[in-house]
């Protein structure tokens, strides 16, 4: 797959806005002009602008022209939801039975499937390169490989993680079946039944089933809106709880979208190393950026192996592959064992297909395509959001990832709007699902990974007005 032809353009007025060099209420170059300087089609650069309007940060005037349009930062709430110090898993099995409801109709449209869908799939890619495999590999691939996974696998993966400044050991590396099996591992490497773990709130659901499998305790860290993961939080539990590790998503958080800073990541690596604490470092998300460059990972400041970090290739190639990785740092002994016993090694025929497309570039290709159509679909849903929804809601803009972390008044029902939902063919995921607590039951989670129809804002008009209806009623 291929860049947008009109990124050549967009990607320098975008940079030119950022950098203050175009202000509000500048002229933009004409559509001729620009197809002249860039050699691009009309159509290409019609595009171009059309995307541009659709961020929000150009503006088409008829007849006159397109002109910067700089709005004014937007009202970010701050809303510190309240945690018990210590909290068991004992109500979290049935809300997790929340995200496994779904109306099988073909009708329904899904905002809650954190997965790439056969919009973003590269299909003919993956099935070419399968084939390419089985007719190179032979029979081999019906083997057992290494239980730590193919060493050139696992040397791609840490040649590529250098060129975002991120040393990682390929010794110390550990492919996976897909993402949770590495976080199993990792936890299990460093806890026992009865420890008590920090873990960032709201997290991924399925984070805290596998937390909840481990028999693990947990106290929830809060996630905020302008300053991600809460170290002062963090630092403050310290001083009376024996912490037995951090989890984690640092970039582009699941389900707000929330990038962390390099000075909070250095910071936590210098609270981890202090109080000898790991940290479970999730970045499957790393990838999936919207603008600028690659984010850092917590590792890139781990000098002492207290960061354990894994990923996958699930999120950003298809659901179907399930191949991740895990880098265990100093705990690395502790890992390969735990990983022995979960089974001899990852399906060969993935791993072959990923050192195919690791190696010829293929996949970081087919990644530019795949983040600038997501970037996309996040505006276009995230507009009808706004646009729809009364303006008591709130709706968080993501810096990059799947998800948009929504926020209903108290005055809404929630059971009758997941209900009214339902009637509408509409599937989000509900806020409950993100803790062991009820501090986000007015949250639910939108994901943006599949096409964004006029069906679909459609259905999100009537629900918006829906909302609308329950906050006209009088008290």
């Amino acid at each position: 797959m291929q860049n947008f032809k009109y990124q050549i353009f967009t990607s320098v007025i975008e940079e030119q806005i950022k950098n203050g060099i175009l202000v509000s209420g500048d002229r933009l170059p004409s559509i001729r002009e620009i197809k002249e300087k860039y050699k691009l089609s009309i159509t290409s650069v019609q595009s171009g602008y059309d995307y541009l309007v659709m961020k929000g940060c150009v503006i088409n005037r008829p007849r006159s022209g397109f002109f910067v349009i700089i709005k004014v930062n937007e009202d970010i709430p701050e809303d510190l939801p309240t945690f018990s110090p210590v909290v068991s898993n004992v109500d979290f099995d049935k809300k997790v039975r929340l995200t496994s409801k779904s109306d099988k109709s073909s009708e329904q449209i899904s905002f809650n499937t954190a997965a790439p869908t056969d919009l973003l799939v590269p299909q003919k890619l993956i099935l070419r390169k399968m084939q390419e495999v089985i007719r190179k590999k032979g029979s081999s691939i019906l083997r057992y490989y290494s239980a730590n996974g193919s060493e050139i696998l696992r040397n791609q993966i840490a040649a590529r993680a250098t060129k975002f400044g991120c040393k990682i050991n390929a010794e110390q590396l550990i492919i996976t079946d897909g993402a949770l099996q590495a976080l199993y591992i990792a936890l299990s490497s460093v806890t026992q039944s009865g420890d008590v773990i920090a873990v960032e709130s709201p997290c991924i659901f399925s984070v805290l089933e596998v937390i909840s499998n481990l028999k693990l305790k947990v106290i929830e860290i809060p996630v905020q809106y302008k300053t991600g993961f809460n170290i002062d939080f963090l630092k403050d539990i310290l001083t009376e709880n024996n912490i037995r590790a951090v989890v984690l998503t640092p970039n582009f958080h699941n389900p707000t979208g929330i990038l962390m800073s390099d000075e909070a990541k250095e910071e936590l690596v210098s609270i981890a190393q202090s109080n000898e604490i790991p940290i479970i470092e999730n970045d499957i998300y790393g990838d999936l950026y919207f603008d600028g460059e690659r984010p850092s990972t917590i590792r890139n400041f781990d000098t002492e192996g207290w960061v354990m970090t894994y990923s996958s290739f699930s999120k950003t190639l298809a659901p179907g592959i399930r191949l991740g990785w895990l880098n265990t740092g100093r705990f690395f002994e502790q890992a390969e064992r735990i990983k022995f016993s979960l089974g001899r090694s990852v399906a060969p025929i993935f791993q072959e297909l990923m050192i195919q497309l690791l190696d010829e570039n293929s996949y970081d290709r087919h990644l530019r395509f795949f983040r600038k159509q997501l970037e996309i679909q996040c505006v276009e849903l995230l507009n009808a959001l706004r646009l729809y929804f009364p303006k008591e809601c709130y709706f968080h803009r993501p810096h990059g990832g799947y998800s948009i972390w929504g926020r209903l008044p108290k005055k809404v029902n929630m059971p009758d709007f997941y209900k009214f939902c339902e009637n509408q063919k509409i599937a989000f995921t509900p806020g409950d699902t993100f803790s062991y607590t009820d501090a986000y039951s007015h949250h639910f989670r939108i994901i943006f990974a599949d096409r964004i129809t006029c069906e679909s804002i459609v259905r999100l008009k009537i629900i918006g007005e829906k909302v609308q209806s329950i906050l006209d009623e009088p008290n």
